[in-house]
């Protein structure tokens, strides 16, 4: 290779480079001002870096015929900006594609494609915008407390939207009990560093995280708070302890103070509802009060278990997931009450239960009683695997079931739930701080005649920590128009 085409090499990452600088003020200004959330294929290209940004441009690769540039896409954020854009999730890479496949004049493209919020910017009043707004409060502050409390505020930014008020906790018995659970949401050993600043103001027992005004609150119980004296009212508390998980239990939020509905981050009982987001949504009703956003292996499994479902029809199954070790695991061998689980969980792989699999027909009933379900603890300390060993009604090969699942993690209303990867080297590590509630191996998929075996990652904190927002902001009235409009079919 001659010394001038090592240059142009260079030359080459440095223009790109250079376009995806000039691409970060427009996506902030559209973020923070228009409120208009842009992504490429499904990544999310706020508060992101230039090579995050590339990054995301080059995943086309993956599931397209061609690349996407970032010279495609700054054209396009460009006009945007110009049209006042009210709320709104735009997929910048999927209108360049689609714009670099029927041609003509972009201004005209994007008002047939997204025209339908172009002006509403200036239509929204200050007023309005406050309004919209929605505070959260989050019941325990554990893993996916903390997570919830990061996806929170990342999302303030935006203006009308959820607004992380305050967190309840029981006292720690330090001193310095404040200053711990800070530290705790500044480092993560699997998420890494919080992306922005946290300070601490002991005088109001408050943490300050990216101008994010967050009362620590501390209570030995749900129904002992008065949280109007703290200007919270109409608040969804998001209970993440899990200690609560029947109607009677969690209902004691709804007898504190300001507090209009409840969130449960676990499976709920009884007649409560499930919800998976992009699944049973649509059961959400104002008279909702309290709701539960089922565990993170439902949310992984439902949503492919429905695509499977749609286009295939299924028999029967066996879902087995192999799940990392969780807080309720010891380290070393100790008594616990659960079969098992007392052995070390750095050290073992530990067969257990999950309801997973039964779980699922709370929130898709044509599956209630086809599935059977186990689960093996492993040790790693995030992302898992679930395993869907399924007879379907028709015959099926690999090609043709991973060219339909790309396509409905590409372009179907499922496409925030389902992601797609299609790599022989990737390994659960790739997968930390994924957003989507499940993630097909496409190179892993078996299929012979009506068997058909999936392998579906999933960040079990972070992703489910996402599905639970999405299901937050349904029952908080905030709901964003997606565009392209194009689904599959």
């Amino acid at each position: 290779m001659s010394h001038e085409q090592i240059h142009q090499h260079l030359s080459n990452w440095t223009e790109r480079e250079s376009t995806a600088e000039a691409m970060i003020p427009l996506i902030g200004r559209l973020y923070r001002r228009n409120n208009v959330v842009t992504s490429v294929y499904g990544r999310s290209v706020i508060n992101q870096s230039v090579i995050d940004i590339i990054r995301a441009h080059r995943y086309v690769r993956q599931v397209e015929d061609s690349e996407l540039s970032v010279h495609d896409t700054l054209p396009i954020l460009q006009a945007m900006d110009a049209m006042e854009l009210g709320r709104g999730h735009v997929d910048i890479g999927k209108l360049a594609v689609k714009f670099s496949a029927v041609g003509g004049d972009l201004n005209e493209f994007l008002t047939q494609e997204i025209g339908t919020i172009a002006g509403l910017y200036a239509s929204q009043s200050e007023e309005d915008a406050q309004n919209d707004t929605k505070d959260i409060v989050l019941y325990g502050f554990g893993r996916i407390g903390r997570l919830l409390a990061r996806i929170l505020i990342e999302k303030a930014g935006g203006g009308n939207n959820l607004r992380l008020r305050a967190i309840v906790v029981r006292h720690g018995g330090a001193d310095n009990d404040l200053e711990k659970r800070a530290s705790l949401l500044r480092r993560d050993s699997v998420h890494g560093p919080f992306n922005g600043t946290i300070r601490v103001d002991a005088e109001n027992s408050a943490l300050i995280a990216n101008g994010n005004f967050i009362r620590v609150i501390y209570s030995a119980g749900p129904d002992q708070v008065d949280y109007t004296q703290y200007g919270i009212k109409n608040a969804i508390v998001i209970d993440n302890t899990g200690m609560w998980r029947d109607e009677e239990g969690l209902g004691l939020h709804l007898k504190s103070k300001g507090v209009s509905r409840v969130m449960l981050t676990a499976p709920g009982k009884g007649d409560i509802k499930n919800i998976v987001y992009g699944i049973n949504n649509d059961w959400i009703t104002d008279d909702d009060k309290i709701l539960s956003a089922a565990s993170c292996t439902t949310n992984a499994i439902t949503p492919v278990l429905k695509a499977i479902y749609d286009e295939y029809g299924i028999e029967d199954g066996h879902v087995e997931t192999v799940h990392s070790y969780t807080n309720d695991q010891n380290l070393i061998d100790n008594y616990h009450k659960g079969s098992r689980r007392g052995r070390s969980a750095p050290l073992n792989m530990v067969i257990t239960e999950t309801g997973a699999a039964k779980a699922v027909s709370k929130a898709l009933p044509e599956l209630k009683g086809k599935l059977t379900g186990n689960a093996i603890r492993v040790p790693t300390p995030n992302v898992s695997m679930a395993i869907l060993n399924l007879n379907l009604k028709t015959d099926v090969d690999v090609e043709s079931v991973n060219e339909y699942l790309r396509d409905i993690a590409l372009h179907s209303e499922l496409q925030k739930q389902i992601d797609y990867v299609n790599s022989t080297e990737v390994v659960s590590t790739d997968f930390v701080g994924s957003r989507h509630a499940g993630i097909v191996d496409a190179q892993a998929t078996i299929a012979a005649g009506k068997r058909l075996i999936l392998y579906v990652w999933y960040d079990n904190e972070f992703g489910y920590s996402a599905q639970v927002i999405r299901v937050v902001s349904q029952m908080a009235g905030i709901n964003y128009p997606v565009f392209p409009k194009r689904v599959r079919g």
